[in-house]
């Protein structure tokens, strides 16, 4: 990163004057607490007993031989408390809000895993809490809605638009300018303004140190490829960072083809889309040639959105990592598989990688070494595959 806030050219604060001066006050007590060892100290801890870190590494032997290919491994954040590894984040900027006197915290979510991990920090240390959630996704992730609210939060349900992930932000941000004082506004991945897209690297990075030391004391080498999906692209800037300086180890974000690039309907950022601004920060947007930001499409509520982290941006132009899209098809094909074959049921999200990461097992054959980031675990999705599966 050359000036502030930017990953090359993109990142930055695209946010209105009244938002600067939080943003400000954010980044301060954000480096402050992040070079104080007693912040360190306690965000351990709360990793350890309340998130259950670390999670373990897992070879998955039979889908391995399924695909009769390069050895299969999985990160498994899906071990997480709330199932995923939103919790990472949720965490560190809640005890970060109680170190900056916040009283109040807001989410967005979409497919409520997000969502859950706010309210679930929230209950952990008291905060008052309010989540934003698109009715589609309210509808489509029913059993994360019952969660939130059990967990004390105040679901507040977005109409607008599509009724999905983008809607949900820009009614957070409309909350946040407006009652700035005694909120924070906890963002679920690595995108929004400066320091967000930092932050958020910075506290999902546990993911990939522990990946890269687990996987040297278990395979004695390093991964041919870690691959990782990409929605708004937390988990995967979390586990890719750990990697970037191994020039042998290629880097693969899988983004949400949808029904298919060609046909319009697809959460693709990095492969379907061009650079623009949304949410308050410069990136890989899918737009009409006017600058307006297209309605997208994904059977996985968490990568139905039409941004991506700017640190993607830079990786991808940069060649240092590779984006690709996989199907709504593929991926409950993987779901099923993976179910199936290894008794873990993913969720729709990773079941995104995982089809790719077979695809690539057969390429690299039996000597390769894949590393896959199942960033959460797929009971939240099971209306979703049913209602494709009653299409068919």
């Amino acid at each position: 990163m050359s000036i502030k806030g930017r990953f090359g050219p993109y990142g930055g604060q695209y946010v209105p004057e009244t938002l600067m001066s939080a943003l400000e006050e954010l980044e301060g007590a954000w480096r402050e607490a992040w070079a104080d060892p007693e912040f360190q100290l306690e965000l351990k801890a709360q990793r350890h007993a309340f998130v259950g870190r670390p999670t373990p590494l897992y070879a998955a032997e039979r889908l391995t031989e399924h695909f009769g290919g390069a050895r299969i491994h999985l990160k498994r954040e899906d071990l997480c408390h709330t199932g995923a590894h939103k919790l990472n984040n949720a965490l560190g900027q809640a005890l970060l809000a109680r170190r900056m006197g916040k009283r109040r915290i807001i989410a967005e979510t979409g497919a409520g895993q997000h969502g859950v991990a706010t309210a679930t920090v929230c209950a952990r240390f008291g905060f008052d809490c309010a989540v934003y959630m698109g009715s589609e996704d309210m509808r489509r992730q029913a059993v994360n809605v019952h969660r939130m609210r059990l967990l004390g939060a105040e679901l507040r349900e977005v109409a607008a638009g599509t009724g999905t992930l983008k809607d949900a932000t820009s009614e957070a941000i409309r909350d946040w300018v407006t009652n700035v004082d005694e909120t924070h506004y906890i963002i679920g991945s690595a995108v929004g303004p400066h320091p967000y897209p930092e932050m958020v690297r910075d506290l999902q990075r546990v993911i990939g140190d522990e990946a890269r030391d687990q996987y040297l004391a278990a395979e004695g080498r390093l991964p041919d490829a870690v691959v990782a999906c990409v929605g708004g692209g937390s988990n995967a800037i979390g586990i890719f960072t750990a990697f970037i300086g191994d020039s042998t180890v290629s880097l693969i974000g899988v983004e949400a083809g949808g029904e298919g690039i060609e046909s319009g309907r697809h959460a693709a950022s990095l492969v379907g889309g061009r650079p623009g601004v949304l949410h308050g920060a410069f990136s890989y947007v899918i737009q009409d040639a006017d600058g307006q930001v297209l309605a997208t499409h994904s059977i996985s509520a968490g990568l139905d959105y039409p941004g991506v982290g700017p640190e993607h941006a830079l990786l991808r132009d940069l060649e240092r990592a590779e984006y690709v899209a996989v199907s709504d098809a593929e991926a409950v094909a993987a779901f099923k598989l993976c179910t199936r074959m290894e008794g873990i049921m993913p969720a729709l999200e990773p079941a995104h990688a995982l089809h790719y990461a077979g695809m690539l097992a057969r390429e690299l054959g039996p000597n390769g070494r894949i590393l896959v980031c199942l960033s959460g675990r797929g009971d939240k999705d099971m209306q979703s595959v049913a209602e494709f599966d009653a299409r068919d």
